[in-house]
């Protein structure tokens, strides 16, 4: 695309540029179903806690439906490593194919799972490998599906491509909390906990075998065919991306670090503060990390495109700047008032757009074809799973302590650290992926 050619008064081939929506909107929604199913599960699992652990404890319940959670979280990092050197040497589409089974396939098993009532202790040993296959196909969606995203789009354009990834997020998110309104609405607390539950995770079955039928059609990049022996050729790649890359995996680490607590802040650390040592009402909360979600997924598409324009670098550097300087300013505005609320979650939520709005073109720019999608799959994933796995503890334990705020410092420190070392970063705007 560099050298724009004329094609009439005032027109040129950047400008008349027609996005691959089709392509884009397959290459994104296995994104979508991963955080659809694992928002679900968040949801629900108050009802089905009760349905794999021995129900006479509902403590106990919960606390072994969580830990299910949180255990498949830190698998992500091996779905990293291991789905990231498939789509290295099979190929993107096949990667994206197998992600998005893997994902579907546990969302359909958690739904006809027999219960712990039904074969004891089976029942959350198959709930744990069920939720290990969902993170490990999270691990690797996120590596397989950038660098396709990255490899597909022409260089003036790799920003608005890259988009469509988070808006599919935030468009699942949405999803996911609107369809929890509904199931709890509609449906009485038995009816919830005996089948209802089961119809989400029915749901977000189907939604991943529509993505497979979707990505069937997907046409296997260019980048990757011209690569492919020199992939097959590369030993110990996880190696060869510290040995030959450390600065890229150090750029990678730090700005993870920071997006992963500010998507764990906003999506879930706010609701609980809010309402527990805030006082502020439940559904104001809701009403307002909806607004701000809604926000999120509107801005996504025209930040990615800013930053065709002006360079990826300056909205990582506003991003990272402003989480540092007014997150801990943002908490003292969560109070038991909407307006309040919606300025915290807006605010936060349109900064974090910034960020996830381009991070596929980042994350593609930042390591050769070979290696592309074992070093994002690698050192992305084991990233949110060292700070984004234990964000939910980090919190409890210094709410328990008295000191909620200092989880809004901590965060403050992880951004100070990601704009340290962002001014690193070259500028990648219409550059050739390597």
């Amino acid at each position: 695309m560099a050298g724009a050619v004329q094609q009439g008064p005032g027109t040129t081939t950047e400008e008349r540029h027609r996005l691959p929506v089709k392509t884009l909107v397959s290459a994104s929604i296995g994104n979508a179903v991963e955080w659809f199913d694992w928002t679900v599960y968040a949801t629900f699992v108050v009802f089905f806690a009760g349905q794999f652990f021995p129900a006479e404890n509902e403590a106990l319940a919960l606390i072994g439906a969580t830990s299910t959670y949180a255990l498949a979280f830190f698998f992500r990092p091996l779905g990293g490593i291991l789905l990231g050197r498939f789509a290295d040497l099979r190929g993107r589409k096949a990667g994206m194919l197998l992600t998005i089974l893997l994902m579907a396939g546990g969302s359909m098993v958690i739904a006809i799972l027999p219960t712990y009532e039904q074969v004891g202790w089976l029942a959350p040993v198959l709930l744990l490998l069920a939720r290990i296959a969902q993170g490990m196909s999270l691990g690797g969606e996120v590596s397989n599906a950038s660098a396709y995203l990255g490899e597909i789009a022409p260089p003036a354009h790799r920003g608005r491509y890259s988009s469509f990834f988070y808006i599919s997020t935030g468009s699942a998110l949405l999803a996911a909390s609107l369809l929890g309104v509904v199931l709890t609405s509609v449906l009485s607390q038995d009816q919830l906990e005996s089948w209802g539950w089961r119809i989400a995770f029915f749901i977000g079955g189907v939604l991943g075998l529509v993505g497979m039928w979707l990505r069937r059609s997907l046409v296997e990049t260019e980048q990757f065919e011209e690569n492919a022996e020199k992939a097959r050729a590369t030993k110990h790649p996880l190696l060869q991306t510290i040995k030959h890359h450390p600065k890229a995996v150090v750029q990678l680490c730090a700005f993870t670090l920071l997006s992963t607590l500010s998507y764990y802040t906003f999506f879930s650390a706010l609701t609980p503060f809010a309402i527990t040592f805030r006082g502020a009402d439940k559904t104001d909360v809701f009403i307002a990390l909806s607004i701000g979600t809604a926000l999120f997924v509107a801005l996504c598409y025209p930040f990615g495109k800013l930053s065709d324009h002006i360079g990826r670098k300056p909205q990582l550097l506003i991003w990272s700047g402003a989480m540092a300087v007014l997150i801990v300013p943002l908490s003292f505005l969560v109070r038991d008032n909407l307006f309040s609320l919606i300025v915290v979650f807006c605010t936060g939520l349109g900064l974090y757009a910034l960020m996830a709005s381009i991070a596929p073109a980042i994350m593609s720019e930042l390591f050769p074809t070979e290696l592309r999608a074992i070093g994002i799959g690698s050192w992305y994933n084991l990233t949110v799973a060292t700070f984004g796995g234990t964000a939910p503890l980090v919190i409890t334990w210094l709410s328990g302590a008295g000191h909620p705020l200092w989880f809004f410092w901590y965060v403050a420190v992880g951004a100070a650290i990601a704009f340290a070392v962002i001014l690193t970063l070259r500028e990648t705007k219409g550059t050739e992926l390597r």
